[in-house]
């Protein structure tokens, strides 16, 4: 029987370095799920579609193929691939504009719904670690284990500037965390929540060898 680990947590809080290191350790296939909401938002951008028009967003969902994959050779700029119909977005997906825009597109019930399908598809067959914000209370509710990722906005924020190479932004961070935190918990559709049972951390605590020594021995626990 194929394990499946639901990572989920708010934006900044480590799930994708976390749920890779995590998916090395155990030889499992890396799904993250954020980044095929930041392809839609690139495409619903690059097309013109408006963000506050659920329906035709849902239909852009539908029209267009997203696809997560490992990353090739040489590819030390990613921990996985992102196609969208069939073209190389990994970079531009992470580009400022997305990441303030994916909120808006991701709220929609037919966005969510238009998505979901492909998501259970990419984790369907073998062992697998999807990382998300609604993985273990919608997209996996039998999920093996459900981890829930957090850390102090503060921390977050420091961490992104850090990333940037952008250590004045930190404030400027800080406020986009927060108000990505407000638009995450707060949506009607799938809102970010711990899911129950799952195993909290907080990483801003917990190092990323940590985190996947503490969630290897709970699955070990489990006898998964």
């Amino acid at each position: 029987m194929s394990v499946a680990i639901a990572i989920d947590g708010p934006s900044g809080a480590g799930k994708s370095t976390v749920g890779h290191a995590l998916s090395l350790r155990i030889n499992a296939r890396f799904v993250d799920t954020g980044l095929m909401y930041r392809a839609l938002t690139f495409a619903a951008l690059a097309r013109r579609v408006d963000l506050d028009d659920g329906g035709a967003l849902g239909v852009l969902a539908i029209t267009c193929t997203i696809e997560v994959e490992r990353p090739g050779p040489g590819m030390a700029d990613r921990l996985e691939t992102v196609l969208l119909d069939g073209r190389d977005v990994t970079l531009e997906v992470r580009a400022p504009a997305v990441e303030r825009a994916v909120s808006a597109v991701s709220r929609h019930v037919e966005v969510r719904r238009a998505m979901l399908g492909v998501q259970r598809a990419s984790a369907a067959g073998d062992d697998v670690v999807m990382v998300g914000r609604d993985i273990g209370s919608v997209v996996l509710p039998d999920a093996t284990l459900k981890v829930y990722l957090t850390a102090a906005a503060e921390v977050r924020a420091a961490r992104r500037a850090d990333e940037m190479g952008l250590p004045d932004r930190v404030g400027a961070y800080l406020e986009e965390i927060r108000e990505r935190d407000a638009a995450d918990s707060g949506r009607d559709v799938a809102p970010l929540r711990i899911p129950a049972g799952a195993l909290v951390l907080d990483t801003g605590e917990l190092g990323v060898a940590a985190c996947v020594t503490v969630i290897v021995a709970r699955l070990e626990v489990i006898g998964a």
